[in-house]
């Protein structure tokens, strides 16, 4: 397990598109040498809109290599490290399986599990597909939001140890599959310690 990639905003991106925070840092694209992990952010990228992305429990964005790879094959179309607006690309992970709260140590850095990426109208106008949102959704393979624990960086090429594992073993694939309308580990979700606090409320919202 190791990481491919770290991406940052190559380019601020502007247009009708990306809606009302006119602005987006989705545009990712590996850097070489090691990238700093601090502050609830990746050093030199760029959060357009910071409502619904970024902060304590969206600080870092991971996506599979092998998740890429699968699009390519689906949409017929080349996938660059970075596409998905990814900071980390991996290999080796099977990151839908990540139990929530698991934790992560690359290089000097430990990141935590958080949430399941949902897409949105600004990922479907970066790749110019109005179809996204629907066969993203519909796909299962969300990449994973993870917390920055101890700050540090990162590099290409470092491995990915899974340092804990929390014993609920509730993953972002039931997570991203109870949006989906899948219901059946609504409850036990629930009782996840590790949830952010978007998420609690949400499952909150539809157990009533």
């Amino acid at each position: 397990m190791k990481v491919l990639s770290v991406n940052i905003t190559a380019t601020i991106l502007e247009g009708e598109w990306i809606g009302s925070q006119a602005q987006t840092g989705i545009d990712k694209r590996p850097i070489f040498g090691a990238v700093r992990f601090e502050n609830e952010q990746v050093h030199g990228d760029v959060i357009g809109d910071k409502n619904a992305h970024g902060g304590y429990d969206q600080a870092v964005y991971a996506y599979a290599r092998e998740d890429a790879d699968w699009w390519e094959q689906e949409i017929a179309l080349t996938i660059d490290n970075g596409r998905f607006g990814e900071n980390l690309t991996t290999q080796g992970v099977d990151v839908s399986e990540a139990v929530i709260g698991e934790r992560w140590k690359i290089g000097s850095v430990i990141l935590e599990v958080s949430q399941p990426r949902i897409p949105c109208r600004t990922f479907a106008g970066f790749w110019e597909r109005p179809t996204l949102i629907k066969e993203f959704m519909r796909a299962g393979k969300p990449g994973t939001y993870l917390r920055i624990i101890q700050e540090g960086e990162i590099s290409a090429g470092e491995s990915i140890e899974v340092i804990s594992r929390p014993k609920h073993l509730i993953t972002i694939a039931d997570i991203y599959a109870a949006k989906n309308g899948e219901r059946s580990k609504v409850e036990e979700i629930a009782l996840v310690d590790e949830l952010s606090p978007k998420f609690k409320e949400w499952v909150n919202s539809i157990r009533k």
